[in-house]
């Protein structure tokens, strides 16, 4: 997996520059920090705890760094939360990112448009990437770079489509805003006719108390009022608030007791703000800071005598929270100037391995292991300037994925090999099985070391795979062998007591006469004969020796039959010879007779003997057919011998008649 999957591009391309910029925007000399003396005045004769408020909005016109803080913060928040938006998308792929556009203009949220403006950079920073390396790939395959047209992104159409609808609805949305805010701006003016009604009723002051403060509390309520208009809002507000207090006759316990509160809450922010010159983390402090700023805006005035004091102290802990902040992005501009010629010389090593001489898994894991420790030094790293970050995460993201691309890849093939291989050793393990079943069948022994043959020339399979077929074939080659070895053992006793069986019909074929008449001896002969094919089979090595002395012994019985019935028929035919003496048309007429037998036999020898030449004897039963195909061209040998005998015999009786 590439370790770079846990990073996000955007969450590297923070730029610091710009917050930097922010910071030094917002961060204000202690020096600076001061309140107007006029605005003093009023906050005195004025009792109230919105006079305070009123006292700090005419210091921040006339100067009060209070408004600057507010805005540095948001201008913080918006890079933190742009960065983490952009963190988020540009992990994305472009139809991930089409479909969560999709989902913000359908829940018809119009304040998702800093997400809508991530969503949209990191889509065409992405879609650009695509389009670079089309062009790339064009060029190089020859083509000239102003014939390149890109290939229409389906995508692209979708995403201007959406983009458009979600403008449309948010110019919708504004336009609702802005005249809402019109709306709360005639409201405000209402609310701020009514407080001045009632700071012009002197005579019932006190009695319309309750209500003023309902007022300032529903003032407060309304919502935002249209951009340009709020400070004027609000400095009438606040003069009329004064001008509600300075005519207001309130005893001097409740004024004395509001101040003590006012005291307690803010001399509280002092400390708070003190503490956070003691946070590891001066970006979270100034955040911080801030927020205090926002709360001491809204709480009233305290005594006089000691309101420059309490202020010199929040403001002199707000200059210590405010330097931190600035000294930190001071330090971290020079730690960006490192950190890219750092990243810059992990780029370099990345771009130059070489996945070519990569042939073995474990060669991809150990140039794995370097890639990953390329990624881990780079995690260790800080962001970079702006300008190069975002560029430089891209290119060393590029070397990263061109490596695991290759790797997987390369195991994707791989993987196939193994799923081919393994099922080829399972088909093998099967039948190898199967065999266990007919080991006692004849080309049983050949089949089972075919199959030990082939998987030899098997490649491999995953390991713990590997080693449990292989076991597997050994256990069902082993069970085939040792089933064999059982058989044989008992075979080998059957097979000798088969010879002495066979060596006895041997013994008493011997027995028999050559000069014994054949109706005498052929019905031994033949149970002799019949006995012998009962016999099963004989150890392989004499096998054919004790068929050999079986075969000599038949042929020498039955050559001595053929010879005294030859010398019969001869003699019976020079019988019927001597008859036909003197009748010339008999023994022409017997004479082709004979020459027909002649031929016939001769065509016949000559047809066994073409046969015989496609003959492949491979078996003992082949070679005994062998051995018949012999005998039987002897006879024929033999029968046309004697015809021809005969024929000489007939021409000799014919001679004296010519």
């Amino acid at each position: 997996m590439n370790e770079l999957d846990t990073l996000s591009a955007s969450a590297d391309s923070l730029n610091c520059n710009e917050t930097s910029a922010a910071a030094e925007v917002v961060t204000t000399d202690a020096s600076s920090i001061t309140e107007n003396a006029e605005c003093d005045k009023t906050c005195e004769t004025a009792y109230a705890p919105a006079s305070d408020t009123a006292c700090e909005a005419e210091c921040a016109e006339a100067g009060s760094p209070l408004l600057d803080l507010a805005e540095a913060a948001d201008a913080i928040e918006a890079v933190v939360e742009k960065d983490e938006q952009a963190k988020r998308y540009h992990a994305m792929s472009k139809a991930e990112m089409v479909e969560a556009l999709r989902e913000i203009v359908a829940s018809g949220n119009m304040e998702a448009h800093k997400e809508v403006s991530a969503i949209k950079q990191a889509y065409y920073t992405l879609h650009n990437r695509e389009m670079q390396a089309e062009l790339e790939a064009f060029v190089e395959a020859g083509n000239a770079p102003e014939a390149f047209s890109a290939t229409p992104d389906p995508d692209e159409v979708e995403m201007k489509s959406l983009l458009a609808e979600f403008r449309e609805k948010r110019n919708a949305f504004l336009e609702e805003k802005e005249e809402e805010r019109r709306r709360n701006l005639e409201e405000k003016n209402r609310i701020l006719g009514e407080l001045k009604a009632l700071a012009e009723d002197i005579d019932n002051i006190n009695l319309h108390f309750p209500k003023f403060q309902q007022l300032q509390q529903d003032f407060k309520n309304v919502g935002e009022v249209p951009p340009g208009t709020d400070n004027d809002i609000w400095k009438s507000y606040q003069l009329a608030v004064e001008q509600f207090y300075d005519r207001l006759k309130m005893n001097k316990e409740l004024r004395d007791l509001d101040f003590k509160k006012n005291l307690e809450i803010k001399s509280a922010l002092v400390e708070k703000a003190q503490e956070l010159a003691e946070l590891s983390d001066p970006v979270d402090a100034f955040k911080r800071l801030q927020a205090l700023h926002e709360q001491w805006r809204e709480i009233g005035p305290v005594a006089r005598e000691i309101r420059e004091e309490i202020w010199a102290k929040f403001k002199d802990a707000s200059t210590v929270v405010n330097k931190r902040h600035q000294d930190f992005f001071q330090t971290r501009k020079a730690e960006e100037q490192a950190n890219e010629a750092a990243k810059i010389a992990l780029c370099e090593k990345a771009e130059a391995v070489d996945v070519s001489g990569l042939k073995t898994f474990n060669d991809w894991e150990n140039v794995s292991k370097e890639v990953i420790a390329l990624q881990q030094e780079w995690k260790g790293l800080g962001y970079a300037s702006k300008k190069v970050n975002n560029a430089l995460f891209s290119r060393f993201r590029k070397a990263c994925d061109d490596f695991f691309n290759a790797k997987a890849e390369y195991f994707k093939r791989t993987k196939e090999e193994f799923k081919d291989n393994y099922a080829k050793k399972v088909a093998l393990c099967e039948k190898a099985e199967a065999l266990v079943e007919r080991f006692q069948e004849k080309g049983a022994i050949d089949e089972i070391q075919a199959l030990q043959k082939e998987w030899r020339t098997i490649g491999f399979v995953r390991r713990r795979l590997g080693e449990d077929l292989w076991k597997r074939f050994c256990a069902a080659v082993d069970a085939f062998y040792d089933a064999r070895k059982k058989l044989n053992s008992g075979r080998r006793d059957e097979e000798n007591e088969n010879l002495k069986a066979k060596r006895a019909v041997i013994e008493q074929l011997k027995e028999i006469s050559d000069d014994a008449e054949r109706k005498e001896v052929i019905g031994r002969i033949r149970e002799l004969q019949n006995e012998w094919q009962n016999i099963g089979h004989v150890p392989f090595k004499v096998k054919d020796e004790v068929n050999g002395e079986y075969r000599a012994q038949l042929d020498r019985i039955y050559g001595a039959f053929d010879m005294r019935e030859n010398r019969q028929r001869m003699r019976r035919f020079e019988g019927e010879v001597k008859k036909m003496e003197g009748d010339s048309g008999r023994l022409g007429r017997e004479r082709d007779r004979l020459v027909r037998a002649l031929e016939n036999r001769r065509a016949e020898l000559k047809t066994i003997e073409n046969n015989l030449g496609f003959f492949n004897v491979k078996s003992s039963a082949g070679n005994s057919m062998l051995k018949e195909f012999e005998r039987n061209i002897q006879k024929i040998k033999d029968d046309i011998a004697q015809i021809q005998e005969k024929i000489s015999l007939l021409d000799k009786q014919e001679k004296p008649a010519e």
